[in-house]
C-alpha cells in the first residue's frame, strides 16, 4: 500500500495544509478569547442577579413600611391616653413583622418616631428600616452582602374633610327596615370620621333629609335666598296653596297680580315648614349662589305641613357640623346634633334624589345658603358627598307623578352630577347607595353619579352597613397623606 490518498495527495501533505490553515485561520483564536472575557461576563450577570435580590428585598420592605405607618398613625390617633413612644415602636413592630415575608433579607431592623399633633400641625409616624442580603456572586470580588435602607412617613390629619350625607327619607324607606338599618350605619360613619379627627376643623358633616324637596328649616323664613312669590309654580306643585293671596283670585302669583294691577296680600309665611323645591332650570344643576337679583337662583319655598298624612315635607337639613365636636349618644334626640338629627328622621313620600344632591353640593360651598366653614390655606381639603336612595326617581318640581319612575327627573339629576365632576368645579368625591329591596333595575343615573369605584349597590337593608362601612374607611384613608 503506497502513502497517497484516494485524492492523489498524501496523507503528510494533507497534515501539512490542514496545520498551515490553522496557523492562517484567526477563527482559531476565539475559544481562548471568550475563555477569558468568561469570568468578566459570569461576574457582571452574577451582580444583577444579587442587585436584583436585594432591591426586591427592599421593595417589599418599602410597601410593608408604608402600610404599617398607616396603621400606627391609626391607632395613635385614636388612643386615649396617647401611645407612648415605646408602644408606637411596637406597634410599628407588630405591623411590620406581620407584613414583611422576604427571605433574602438579613439583619432587619425598624425604628419608629411619632410626632403628635400639636398648634395645628399634624401627627406623623416616621419609619426608619435597614436590612443585608447575602450576595451570591459578588462575595468573590470582596462584598459579601448588599445593604439597604427605607423611611416612610405617615402624616394624619393633613387632609381635612367635608362630608354632605344626603339620605332618602322617602315612605318606601320604612319597609324592610331600611329607615332603621340606615341610621345605624350613619351614625356608624359619623364615628369612623370622628375617630380620624383631631380638631374642630378636621371633618364637617351635614346631613340632608328629602323626599320629593328638602327642608331647609323654618328659622330661616327671612333669609334672602328664598322665593315666596313662586312657591306654587311648577306641574306638580300648583295644587298646593302658595304663600299670600289676590285681590283677584284667579292670578296665584305676586308678579302676575300685581301686573294686572291688583293687591297682593302676603299670608301663612308664619306657619311655612321650611320646605323648598327645585331651583328653576338650568339653576337646579349648578352651584351658583342664590341672588335676589337673579330670581331663578332662589329657592321656592312652598306651603306644606310637616306630617306623614300630608306625605310631603321632611325632617329639616343640619348645617356642616364639626365630628370632633359631637358629643351626644347614639340614642340622643337633639335636633341640633349629627346623631339626634338622624335618630329624628321619619319616612314619607315620593323621591327627587336631583334635590338632595344640589343641596348637599351647596353645603360644600363658601356661599349661601349654607355657608361652609372657612378653610385653612395650610391644609388640604377633600369634599364629598354621600347620596343613598332605595328607589328611582318618581317627582320633581316639573316631572313624575310621585310613584312612577320618570326618565325626566333622571335626566336633571344626570346633568348635576356632571356638573358637580366636572373639573372646572372643584373635586367632588361622589359615593351613591342604591338599596333595592324592591327588585327594581340598577339606576343607572346613581351608578354613573358616582365617582368610578363609589357605586354601592345593596339588595338588602342588611347590605347598607357594608356601604357605609366601605365609604368610611375611603373617606379615612383620604385624611392620611403619605
Amino acid at each position: 500500500m503506497s502513502g497517497t490518498s484516494t485524492s492523489g495527495t498524501s496523507i503528510r501533505e494533507q497534515v501539512s495544509n490542514s496545520v498551515a490553515r490553522f496557523g492562517r485561520d484567526r477563527g482559531g483564536s476565539i475559544a481562548p478569547i471568550f475563555a477569558i472575557a468568561l469570568l468578566p461576563m459570569l461576574g457582571f450577570v452574577g451582580a444583577a442577579v444579587d442587585y436584583t435580590r436585594a432591591n426586591a428585598a427592599r421593595s417589599s420592605m418599602q410597601a410593608a413600611m408604608d402600610s404599617a405607618a398607616l396603621m400606627v398613625s391609626k391607632d395613635a390617633n385614636a388612643a386615649n391616653p396617647p401611645m407612648t413612644a415605646s408602644e408606637i415602636t411596637a406597634a410599628a413592630q407588630k405591623y411590620f413583622n406581620a407584613l414583611y415575608h422576604n427571605t433574602d433579607a438579613q439583619n432587619v431592623e425598624i425604628g419608629a418616631v411619632y410626632t403628635p399633633y400639636s398648634n395645628g400641625v399634624p401627627a406623623t409616624v416616621h419609619l426608619t428600616g435597614s436590612g443585608a442580603v447575602k450576595t451570591d456572586f459578588m462575595r468573590v470580588a470582596g462584598f459579601p452582602e448588599l445593604d439597604f435602607k427605607t423611611a416612610s412617613t405617615a402624616t394624619w390629619g393633613n387632609t381635612k374633610l367635608r362630608v354632605a350625607m344626603a339620605l332618602d327619607v322617602t315612605g318606601s324607606m320604612s319597609s324592610a327596615g331600611k329607615l332603621d338599618a340606615m341610621k345605624k350605619a350613619a351614625k356608624g360613619l359619623i364615628d369612623t370620621l370622628k375617630a380620624s379627627a383631631n380638631a374642630t376643623g378636621d371633618v364637617y358633616i351635614s346631613i340632608v333629609p328629602f323626599n320629593t324637596m328638602v327642608n331647609v328649616g323654618n328659622s330661616n323664613s327671612t333669609a334672602a335666598w328664598l322665593d315666596w312669590e313662586n312657591g306654587s309654580a311648577g306641574t306638580n306643585f300648583s295644587r298646593y296653596s302658595n304663600f299670600g293671596s289676590c285681590s283677584k283670585s284667579s292670578l296665584s302669583t305676586k308678579s302676575a297680580c300685581t301686573a294686572a294691577g291688583k293687591k297682593w296680600t302676603a299670608s301663612n309665611v308664619s306657619k311655612w315648614s321650611g320646605c323648598v323645591t327645585d331651583r328653576t332650570q338650568s339653576y337646579d344643576t349648578t352651584k351658583d349662589a342664590p341672588d335676589s337679583g337673579t330670581p331663578g337662583t332662589l329657592y321656592l319655598a312652598q306651603n306644606y305641613t310637616q306630617s306623614v298624612s300630608s306625605g310631603m315635607c321632611p325632617s329639616s337639613l343640619l348645617p356642616m357640623t364639626s365630628a370632633f365636636d359631637s358629643k351626644e349618644s347614639d340614642s340622643s334626640t337633639d335636633d341640633t346634633t349629627l346623631k339626634g338629627k338622624i335618630n329624628n328622621l321619619t319616612a314619607t313620600g315620593a323621591t327627587n334624589q336631583a334635590i338632595a344632591m344640589q343641596m348637599a353640593w351647596m353645603m360644600l360651598q363658601p356661599t349661601a345658603p349654607f355657608i361652609t366653614p372657612a378653610k385653612d390655606s395650610k391644609y388640604k381639603y377633600t369634599d364629598a358627598i354621600i347620596l343613598l336612595s332605595d328607589g328611582l326617581n318618581t317627582q320633581d318640581r316639573w316631572y313624575g307623578n310621585g310613584s312612577d319612575w320618570s326618565s325626566q327627573v333622571d335626566t336633571r339629576q344626570a346633568q348635576l352630577c356632571n356638573n358637580i365632576k366636572d373639573p372646572t368645579n372643584g373635586t367632588t368625591q361622589i359615593y351613591t347607595i342604591q338599596v333595592n329591596t324592591d327588585g327594581d333595575p340598577i339606576s343607572t343615573v346613581l351608578k354613573n353619579c358616582a365617582t368610578d369605584g363609589n357605586f354601592f349597590p345593596t339588595s338588602s337593608a342588611s347590605g347598607i352597613a357594608s356601604a357605609f362601612g366601605q365609604i368610611g374607611a375611603s373617606l379615612a384613608k383620604l385624611r392620611i397623606a403619605q
